[in-house]
């Protein structure tokens, strides 16, 4: 009698031979939910805060510089307005003198009363400019200038070429600064045919 043969086991392998292993398990991850999100960098966390700390100080020095620029307007404006006071000042004297000169000569009808009164205004106005450094320009037989004169005329003349011949209107200076130029005529020198003048 021949022995049996044994048929090779066909039954189903049993659960731990044949099952495979569960796939790792990412690190960080979860097994009930999405990955976590791994820590920001602190040398990144550290330069958005630099750059966020020199944000907010530029903010403040552009508010400071506002203001700054506000309280400089506001003291030109006040140095204006105290400028303009102690101009007014000055003058108001005269102006209380020729309303009196107007008024006794309104009154009395002296004209040499009136004359002499306003000759002493007119004495007031050069004390007043003389303590403001005012000086007028000289003109007349002076060298033309065009940082003091203003031709309005230039007209042939025994006189040398570029000498003021009439003054229309005067001119001021005060310290190296002109006020108001001269309104002058300028000699062009002579015609033809003629001789100028040394």
């Amino acid at each position: 009698m021949m022995p049996e043969e044994r048929k090779p086991d066909t039954a189903d392998p049993s659960p731990t031979e044949s099952a495979s292993p569960p796939p790792a398990r990412a690190a960080g991850s979860s097994p009930n939910g999405p990955e976590e999100i791994p820590s920001v960098d602190p040398a990144l966390a550290a330069k958005e805060e630099e750059v966020r700390s020199l944000v907010d100080r530029l903010k403040r020095l552009q508010a400071e510089f506002e203001n700054y620029r506000k309280r400089i307007l506001r003291d030109i404006a006040a140095v204006e307005e105290r400028t303009a006071d102690r101009e007014i000042l000055s003058i108001l004297p005269l102006y209380d003198n020729l309303e009196r000169a107007f008024s006794v000569y309104a009154k009395d009808a002296s004209v040499e009363a009136f004359i002499a009164g306003i000759e002493r205004i007119f004495g007031q106005f050069a004390q007043l400019l003389d303590q403001k450094g005012v000086q007028r320009i000289p003109t007349v037989g002076k060298r033309f200038n065009p940082a003091l004169h203003e031709a309005l005329l230039s007209i042939h003349s025994p006189q040398l070429n570029g000498t003021i011949l009439e003054e229309f209107s005067p001119g001021y200076v005060r310290g190296q600064r002109t006020l108001e130029p001269s309104k002058v005529s300028v000699s062009q020198g002579p015609a033809q045919g003629e001789k100028e003048e040394m």
